[in-house]
């Protein structure tokens, strides 16, 4: 499997976990729900050290870095708005951490805060996951020559192997957050 083939494979569990996130978000709206604060830092975990730690690590210093090294400019085009996304997700998932890390119980203005937070982050990445998927991954192979998208994939199983330990538990992690906070 190629790079971008595993890429878009993230972006699916990325997808399921945001799924999941929103409804926790829209049950806690309603009322108090069992270990709210714990489980929203849960999938906050998972946010930062999958989705952003492993998967946009990979497409910032790899994938990016071969196409600005191939022609594409950095600080405008499809990279510089792949990138602003992902400092914009990471403020909301800022947000959803100190919601998470709050010691007093939430409140209607808290459990507000936490669904507007989560619908907010989980439209983004929505949003820019389509936009990967269906304009820059395609973009990438037809522009990137062969050798080129070689070592794309050789640096990114590269980096998946020096953090398979890590990437499995937050694999098992997306599970569990998906089996208790999914949709029935």
């Amino acid at each position: 499997m190629d790079a971008i083939d595993i890429l878009m494979r993230e972006h699916r569990l990325i997808e399921q976990v945001l799924d999941a996130l929103v409804h926790l978000a829209e049950n806690a709206r309603v009322g108090p729900v069992p270990d709210e604060r714990p489980e929203l830092g849960r999938f906050v975990t998972f946010i930062r050290e999958f989705a952003d730690e492993a998967h946009h690590a990979k497409e910032e210093d790899i994938l990016f870095a071969a196409l600005v090294e191939h022609g594409f400019p950095s600080r405008a085009g499809p990279i510089a708005v792949m990138l602003a996304e992902h400092e914009q997700g990471r403020m909301l998932v800022r947000r959803l951490r100190e919601r998470a890390e709050a010691r007093d119980a939430w409140g209607e203005a808290e459990r507000e805060d936490v669904l507007a937070s989560a619908n907010a982050f989980a439209s983004l990445l929505r949003a820019h996951i389509q936009k990967e998927d269906g304009i820059l991954y395609p973009m990438s192979r037809q522009h990137l020559p062969p050798d080129a998208m070689a070592v794309v994939g050789e640096a990114c199983a590269l980096a998946d192997g020096r953090r398979a330990a890590r990437s499995a538990e937050l694999a098992a992690l997306a599970g569990e957050l998906t089996r208790a906070h999914g949709k029935a």
